[in-house]
């Protein structure tokens, strides 16, 4: 694992992060030697599933889906 002096990290703290982030190498920071704390990178989160069809079959059709709601003469549009 990568050492790296404290006062080192504090000048360069953002790339540090970044290069571990890229690197996937985590890098142990010490003072006077010593360990003091690790950086590691963030575990990979899972991919979540397609979403595109994510509820084929779990729906339900009931009764007829063509015809109309109500009755033809009910329509207005159809009056004369």
């Amino acid at each position: 694992m990568e050492e790296i002096a404290i006062s080192k990290f504090k000048a360069t703290c953002l790339a540090v992060l970044e290069r571990v982030r890229q690197t996937r190498k985590p890098i142990r920071i010490t003072r006077f030697g010593e360990p003091v704390a690790e950086v590691v990178p963030p575990s990979i989160p899972p991919r979540p599933g397609r979403w595109l069809g994510a509820l084929r079959g779990t729906g339900e059709i009931r009764g007829d889906i063509l015809s109309p709601v109500v009755d033809e003469s009910e329509w207005e549009v159809l009056r004369k």
